[in-house]
């Protein structure tokens, strides 16, 4: 009887632990999904608040507004610090659905990635943003921003950009540094030339700075001007300089957003299951 009373112990034990983790993997599902470029019914309700927090967030920034709403604008702000802070304990709870993220160490790997790290980014200003209008206060409300970010886990478009990016960035991160040193260069130049003549606008070379990246960007609002011969010349090459620096990232990102947008096409059309070809494109999209 003793034997059999262990067993059924043991038995009820396996059992809960089972449903246990039933539980914990429709949550994940219900969280992440299961089938590519289709959303669980918890993505779309998650997609919606993030929406309409960001529209709180924007109109609260409106004195008049803010002023209107009265109490409802922080009850909205409760409920969705609410929802966003459940999403992510469940998150954080279901991540050990996944293998690698099992136990307390993968749970404090799922804690650090890039995703779950935007979700507590995007979760900690709501805690600071009530209260005075200090600029620290104002700065982290910004941040509320960054639940847009969440949206970017139910976007297989948004998820293909950030990849290529990602593959495109020692390229991108060329052409930026590139980018900064004409910026500097030019400023200084402009320094070394007009300073004398409009100690205001480039009395140095950060006041220089404005100028350079303005016309770099081949924005130019025209506020300075050189007015010295050299100063022009100096001007000139750097707004033709600003044209190929700006088109050249522009290239690289539309060559990376080809390339990916032609392997995923063509892994969708060609791409049998355990061909070579599907698996080079799963390599690709990975």
């Amino acid at each position: 009887m003793s034997d059999m009373n262990s067993e059924l112990e043991v038995g009820a034990i396996t059992y809960a632990g089972n449903d246990e983790d039933d539980i914990r993997r429709r949550v994940h599902k219900a969280l992440n999904g299961a089938e590519a470029h289709q959303l669980t019914w918890f993505q779309r309700l998650s997609a919606v608040v993030i929406v309409l927090s960001i529209v709180l967030a924007i109109l609260a920034t409106e004195p008049a507004i803010s002023s209107s709403l009265g109490p409802i604008g922080p009850a909205f702000e409760l409920a969705f610090i609410t929802f966003f802070a459940t999403e992510y304990g469940l998150r954080l709870w279901a991540a050990g659905a996944d293998p690698r993220y099992s136990g307390v160490l993968g749970r404090i790997r799922y804690a650090l990635t890039p995703i779950a790290l935007l979700d507590l980014a995007s979760i900690l200003p709501y805690f600071a943003g009530w209260g005075t209008q200090s600029f620290l206060v104002r700065l982290l409300r910004l941040f509320r921003l960054l639940a847009l970010s969440r949206l970017v886990r139910y976007s297989a478009a948004m998820q293909l950009v950030l990849r290529s990016v990602f593959e495109r960035r020692h390229e991108l991160l060329f052409s930026v540094s590139l980018a900064g040193s004409v910026i500097l260069l030019s400023a200084a130049a402009l320094y070394s030339v007009e300073a004398d003549v409009q100690p205001e606008a480039f009395g140095s070379i950060p006041r220089a700075l404005w100028w350079s990246v303005s016309t770099l960007t081949t924005v130019g609002y025209g506020d300075v001007v050189p007015v010295t011969v050299l100063g022009r010349l100096f001007a000139g090459i750097t707004a033709l300089s600003g044209i190929g620096l700006i088109a050249m990232p522009t290239g690289i990102l539309s060559a990376a957003f080809s390339e990916a947008f032609r392997a995923k096409r063509d892994f969708k059309q060609r791409g049998a299951p355990g061909s070579p070809s599907r698996d080079e494109g799963l390599r690709r999209l990975e």
